[in-house]
C-alpha cells in the first residue's frame, strides 16, 4: 500500500508552492494555517501575497495585529491571523527568527495545536511524525475499516490506526503522509470519491464492503443568515479602509447616515452589510464578537481593525 500511494503521489501531486524544496520553514508554517478549513485554490493567492509582503517571521512581526488580519482577506476565521502573528512574534523573540525544528517546541507557539505542529514538522523539516487530518482520516477509514466517513471527531482508534500504518523508513513516512493526505483530496473525496482513480482500489475494504453509506451523514455548515456571516461582513467594512468606522453605521439602520467619510471600498462593503437584513441585535453581537476577540478595535472616531 505505501508503494502504490506513493508511487501515484509521484505522479499526481498538485505544483503547490508550499512543496517546493525551496520554500523555507516559514512558508510551509503560514501554508498550514491557511489551509485549515479552507481550500488550495483560495489559499493560493493571500499564500503568495502575504511570502512576498512577509518572508520572514520577523517582517511579520514588526507589523501590527490589524494589517495581518487585513492582509489575511476574505480566507475566514480571521482569529488564525492573530495566532500566526503572535507565532511570529514568539518566533522572532525566542527563536532566532526562525522556526523551531523540534515538535515540542513547534507546540508551544501560538495558536499552533497537534496537528499542525506535526504537519510543519513533516512537511517543513522532514521529521517522523503521524499527521491526521480529515483526508486521510477519511482514505485510513475507507481502505482499512470499510466505513464511508470517519466519526465527527479524531478518535485514539484513528490515531493508534495511523501510527500503525506509518512506513518505518523516515522519508517514506514523510511521502506517506503527503501522498495519503493528496489521495483524500484528490480521490478519495467526502462526496463524489474518484474510486476508478484509486491506485488502492483493489485493496480498499469500503468498496469490497459495496461502497456503504455513512454511519453519520457529513452536515454542511450554515452560513447566511449566521453570526459568521455578519461578523464576516463587518470585517470587510473594517478592512476596506484605514479610517475608523462609526459603530452606528455598522449596528444601526441602514439610513443613519453615518457613513459619510468612508472610503468608496468600505462604502461599498456597507453597503453589503445592510444588504444582509441581518437585525440590528445581531450586528451588535456580531461587532461585541469581534471587540472580544481582539480583530477589531474600539476607539474615540469609531472601530477599526486592531493596532
Amino acid at each position: 500500500m505505501h508503494r502504490a500511494v506513493t508511487d501515484w503521489f509521484d505522479d499526481a501531486a498538485r505544483d503547490l508552492p508550499w512543496r517546493d524544496p525551496s520554500c523555507s520553514p516559514w512558508g510551509v508554517m503560514v501554508s498550514e494555517f491557511m489551509l485549515q478549513q479552507t481550500p488550495v485554490v483560495r489559499v493560493l493567492p493571500v499564500w503568495r501575497a502575504w511570502m512576498q509582503r512577509w518572508p520572514r517571521p520577523a517582517d511579520l512581526a514588526a507589523e501590527s495585529t490589524g494589517e495581518a488580519v487585513r492582509a489575511w482577506g476574505r480566507l475566514g476565521y480571521p482569529r488564525r491571523a492573530l495566532r500566526l502573528h503572535a507565532a511570529a512574534v514568539e518566533i522572532t523573540e525566542h527563536h532566532g527568527g526562525r522556526v523551531p525544528a523540534a515538535h515540542e517546541l513547534l507546540l508551544a507557539l501560538p495558536g499552533v495545536g497537534a496537528y499542525t505542529a506535526a504537519a510543519i514538522a513533516v512537511f517543513a523539516f522532514g521529521d517522523r511524525q503521524t499527521v491526521v487530518d480529515t483526508n486521510i482520516r477519511r482514505v485510513h477509514a475507507r481502505v482499512v475499516t470499510g466505513r464511508a466517513l470517519p466519526s465527527r471527531s479524531l478518535t485514539a482508534a484513528e490515531l493508534r490506526l495511523a501510527e500503525e500504518l506509518m512506513p518505518a523508513d523516515d522519508a517514506l513516512a514523510v511521502r506517506w503522509n503527503q501522498a495519503v493526505m493528496e489521495l483524500g483530496a484528490l480521490v478519495c473525496t467526502a462526496r463524489s470519491p474518484r474510486c476508478e482513480q484509486c491506485p488502492v482500489r483493489d485493496a480498499c475494504a469500503w468498496v469490497a464492503a459495496g461502497r456503504p453509506e455513512p454511519v453519520e451523514a457529513p452536515r454542511g455548515q450554515a452560513w447566511h443568515g449566521t453570526d459568521r456571516q455578519v461578523r464576516g461582513a463587518i470585517m470587510a467594512v473594517l478592512r476596506a479602509g484605514s479610517a475608523p468606522v462609526p459603530a452606528p453605521s455598522l449596528t444601526g439602520p441602514v439610513d443613519v447616515g453615518t457613513g459619510a467619510g468612508l472610503a468608496p471600498e468600505a462604502l461599498r462593503a456597507l453597503d453589503a452589510l445592510h444588504g444582509l437584513g441581518a437585525p440590528e441585535e445581531q450586528r451588535r453581537r456580531a461587532l461585541d464578537g469581534l471587540l472580544r476577540d481582539g480583530l477589531a478595535a474600539a476607539g474615540p472616531s469609531g472601530v477599526s481593525l486592531p493596532g
